[in-house]
Order: structure tokens, then C-alpha cells, then sequence
């Protein structure tokens, strides 16, 4: 097939609307390289735009390496918000996502963070949960407002030592957060390029899904890493795939899977009882071929300290132990990584 060929391949490939928009596109030794006219787009569309062509030529004859470049005129305003963020601090930022709600995400979001910075890691939390957060209750501060300062947010202070932002620290409680996409993305990029200080890690608690937050995410911040959280059950594990499809696509490394609701003791008779299945999120990581962090037990301290505003990784309990075990393996990857 000659080169021409190939690239009328693989242009076949691709949704019509980067057709459309398609510039160039170049294959040579197994490298695509696409360039796209993205004049009038957001930047949300332009992010779609990307990961919808690298899943489409991911895996194509002929392809180890997908390339892609948006061009368009740029104003002042966007130049210099580039500038600013190219200038700034380099931050690892470690998402946590999951397929679906419910799921224990935003707790573990929380007690890693925590267990991080009992390591000796420089951490701050950013709650990206952005239609329903929950970190300003499980870290103790609800009712706080950030200040800011040179037109950037700071964090909020925790009583456990992890500065965090979240939409919950901006408006009122129990307000419903009505926002399309593009609106919930630049709230997004107002917590990450807030004031962080010395933060060497940004530990953000993603919504559940693959929507527009996560995308925003991958591609204006592009994660070190991901953590997967699931339950054992089958339909929170087939969502939980989707998940690591979805950070797969966008080429971010899976630090590796964490099963919650995994494993009830009695605290009468101290029998172990498994009313949501066993191993399940530790099978899925096995035959993917991803690490497995470790399993959060199903336990009642577990939830009363998280709703009182106290994180069990802030202690040595042995529901504290668990998340402490989860951080050193996330620790352990940041170091070989670096």
C-alpha cells in the first residue's frame, strides 16, 4: 500500500466531522501526525476532537503513534493564559475516577491524599466533582471560603494538613450546580492552576464517568497517572472498565485498581461476610494487566468518621492501615516514575 493509500486509510477512519476539519496527515514509520483547522471551536470541542481521533486510529494498520495538532488564530487573552501555565510549577497530578457513583471515590480521593502526606509527600486535593462535591465534609471544612490572591484561588486549609479546593467551598450549601459543559470545565481549570504553593502532588477526585470534566482534565492537565476505585460487584466493574479504557485512550498511565465494599467483619462475632462479592476488581486488574493497590473493607467507622470529618488515614486504625497500604503502592509508582 503506498503512502497515499495509507493516508486515505486512514483518513476513511475518522469521524466526519475531522474529516472536515482534517489539514494534513502524514504516516511515516508508524507514526500518524494529523493537523486540524479548529477555528471557531472551544477549547472542550477541540479536546473532543482529539481523543475522538485517537480512538479511531488507535490500533490501525500500520499505527504505533497517533499525532495530533489543532491550529488556530489565538488572541492575546489565550496566549498569555498558555504562557501562564507553561511558566508555572510543575505538579504530578493523580486522578481518581471510576465508571460510576458510589463507589467509595471521593472517600479514597481524601485518605490518599492524606496518607500521601503522612509519606512526606507535599500534597493538595482538588475536588473535581464539580455538580457534587463532598470533600469539604469529609476533610472538616465546610462553611470556608478561598481567598485569592493575583487572580488565582487558595486552597482551603485542612485540619489534617492537606490544603484542598472544592465547588463546595464556593457556593452555598446544598445548592444544586446547574452548568453545561464548558462551564464546568473552567471551573475545573480554576482549582487546578489555584495558588498550591509547594504542592508536588495534586490529588483530584474526579465525577464518576467519562464526561466533560474528564475530558478537560486529560487533555489541558494530563495526569500522571490514574486510580481506579470499584466495588466488587459486576456492573460497577464493567462501568470501571470503560473508566480505564477512557485514561487509556487519552494515553494517561493506570497507577492501578483499588476494590472497595470488599469484605464485611461482624463486630460481634468477627465472622467475614462478602454481600457485595470478593476479588472482583482484583480479577479485572489481573487480566488487564494493571497493578492492584489493595482493598478498602466494608465498615461501618469507615463511614461514620468520613461523614464526622475525619479521614481513618489521619490515624493508625486498621481501616486507616488500608488506605496507608494504598499510598505507599501509589508512592512507590510516583518514585520509579519520576
Amino acid at each position: 500500500m503506498s503512502g497515499t493509500d495509507n493516508g486515505a486509510a486512514l483518513r476513511d477512519l475518522l469521524p466526519p466531522d475531522a474529516r472536515e476539519r482534517l489539514a494534513t496527515l502524514r504516516l511515516a514509520d508508524g507514526v500518524a501526525t494529523l493537523v486540524f483547522d479548529v477555528a471557531g471551536l472551544d477549547r472542550l470541542a477541540g479536546d473532543k476532537l482529539e481523543i475522538a481521533v485517537k480512538a479511531a486510529l488507535r490500533g490501525a494498520p500500520g499505527v504505533r503513534e497517533v499525532r495530533v495538532a489543532l491550529t488556530a488564530d489565538r488572541g492575546p487573552a489565550e496566549q498569555a493564559a498558555q504562557a501562564a501555565t507553561i511558566a508555572g510549577p510543575t505538579r504530578r497530578i493523580i486522578a481518581v475516577g471510576s465508571g460510576k457513583d458510589g463507589v467509595g471515590k471521593s472517600t479514597l480521593s481524601a485518605n490518599l491524599a492524606i496518607a500521601l502526606m503522612r509519606q512526606g509527600i507535599k500534597v493538595g486535593l482538588v475536588d473535581a466533582d464539580i455538580y457534587g462535591p463532598s470533600q469539604p465534609r469529609l476533610l472538616a471544612n465546610e462553611g470556608q471560603r478561598p481567598e485569592a490572591r493575583d487572580n488565582k484561588l487558595i486552597p482551603v486549609p485542612s485540619p489534617w494538613g492537606v490544603p484542598v479546593l472544592s465547588m463546595g467551598h464556593l457556593v452555598e450549601p446544598g445548592r444544586a450546580i446547574a452548568w453545561r459543559g464548558p462551564m464546568a470545565g473552567n471551573a475545573l481549570g480554576q482549582l487546578i492552576d489555584a495558588d498550591w504553593g509547594d504542592a508536588e502532588v495534586l490529588v483530584v477526585d474526579l465525577p464518576p464517568g467519562t464526561g466533560d470534566v474528564q475530558l478537560t482534565m486529560v487533555q489541558r492537565y494530563k495526569p500522571a497517572g490514574a486510580v481506579i476505585i470499584s466495588t466488587p460487584q459486576d456492573l460497577a466493574l464493567i462501568d470501571a472498565t470503560r473508566a480505564m479504557s477512557f485514561f487509556e485512550q487519552a494515553q494517561v498511565p493506570l497507577i492501578g485498581m483499588v476494590e472497595n465494599m470488599s469484605g464485611y467483619v461482624c463486630p460481634h462475632c468477627g465472622e467475614t461476610s462478602d454481600p457485595f462479592g470478593h476479588g472482583g476488581a482484583e480479577a479485572v486488574a489481573r487480566s488487564m494487566d494493571i497493578p492492584f493497590l489493595g482493598h478498602v473493607p466494608l465498615d461501618l467507622a469507615i463511614r461514620q468518621d468520613s461523614d464526622a470529618g475525619k479521614p481513618p488515614a489521619a490515624g493508625d486504625t486498621p481501616q486507616g492501615k488500608a488506605f496507608g497500604a494504598i499510598a505507599r503502592r501509589v508512592a512507590e509508582w510516583l518514585d520509579q516514575t519520576a
